[in-house]
């Protein structure tokens, strides 16, 4: 509850206090949920890889940008030597064909990238979404209209013929991933995480805590910093928890299409790009960035569903009523035969 609307309370007033925060609420009804549970564990585990990768290949003793002609077969066309494409003591994972490069090092440094984009992208379509459709909100007739056709051609455009033009435009002396991330969260999402907030923010602003601290004399900017962003909280993680692994998707298709992240940079889409050629002869070429990418989207979206249920707390209780009515009605419908047959069994 807001102060302006605790100083505006009689004296005595009774006031609720809840008896758990909302983050205690939050984590005992994400416990509830293992599956959600299973791909945090996941998740964690994936960004662990991704920031220990330095570490990780320090310790095979191999980087991602070596080249080691000596492992592959020149006179077959560039397939690994040895079994399982080349998987040794010193390659974990074996070589990447034609070039033997360590597909170990390729590809958790590749998760380094991909993540890495896709949160970054994540990060720039909230701040626009969000600032974007609190002023929507906020602003007056004039302001909502304008915002609102702006964000409504962005949520139209299309994100691959955008994105595909803009980076074929841009010098490729600036940075790729840098550059993906930014084109990814400029263009796509932030549009429909506006106009989402916006309806939040026109059903939040009627409110009696707010109008009280309107009446109290607090500005536009304070009473969204204070009043409106702690009730719009909920709906946009919830959002931002979708948005990531729609975000590693976009980037792993832009890569594989040539225009995202460039050799000798790795990453799953840009490893995916040579080595659908490679399924017969090398097939872990291809079923290892294409299984962490399957592996990783699956695991963001089952938690991104977990942390929506956890933060709608009538999510829980309408499964429970929906059970509850279903027991009933199953209840009502046995035929009395059965109850008897209950009721002797019981009494026997």
């Amino acid at each position: 509850m807001s102060e302006a609307l605790l100083t505006s309370q009689a004296p005595g007033a009774d006031i609720a206090v809840p008896g758990a925060s909302g983050a205690r609420q939050f984590w005992r009804r994400l416990r509830t949920q293992r599956a959600a549970l299973v791909a945090a564990v996941v998740v964690a585990l994936l960004v662990l890889v991704a920031l220990a990768a330095p570490l990780l290949t320090a310790i095979e003793g191999q980087d991602p940008t070596t080249y080691h002609p000596s492992l592959v077969d020149s006179a077959r066309g560039g397939v690994p030597i040895g079994s399982f494409g080349g998987v040794s003591a010193e390659h974990w994972l074996g070589v990447e064909p034609q070039t033997g490069r360590d597909l170990f090092a390729r590809l958790v440094h590749g998760a380094r990238v991909s993540l890495g984009v896709a949160l970054a992208a994540t990060v720039v379509q909230l701040v626009l979404g969000v600032v974007i459709g609190v002023a929507a909100g906020l602003g007056n007739r004039w302001v909502d209209l304008l915002l609102t056709r702006i964000a409504d051609i962005f949520v139209a455009m299309p994100l691959m013929v955008v994105a595909l033009a803009l980076l074929a435009i841009v010098p490729t002396s600036f940075p790729r991933p840098v550059l993906v991330a930014l084109v990814v969260g400029l263009v796509s999402g932030w549009g429909t995480l506006a106009k989402m907030v916006r309806a939040q923010t026109l059903t939040l602003k009627e409110l009696d805590y707010v109008a009280a601290a309107r009446l109290s004399g607090w500005g536009t900017v304070r009473i969204a910093r204070r009043e409106l962003l702690p009730g719009l909280a909920a709906p946009v993680i919830t959002f931002a928890a979708i948005l990531v692994p729609s975000n590693i998707t976009v980037e792993a298709a832009l890569s594989f299409l040539g225009v995202g992240v460039k050799p000798p940079t790795p990453s799953w889409g840009q490893m995916l790009t040579s080595a659908d050629v490679w399924y017969q002869a090398a097939p872990q070429y291809l079923l290892l960035p294409a299984g962490s990418l399957f592996v990783t989207v699956l695991a963001l979206t089952v938690l991104g569903d977990g942390v929506r249920t956890a933060l709608d707390p009538r999510a829980a209780s309408r499964l429970r009523v929906g059970t509850g009515r279903k027991r009933q009605t199953a209840d009502i419908e046995r035929k009395p035969t059965d109850r008897k047959q209950e009721a002797k069994g019981e009494t026997s």
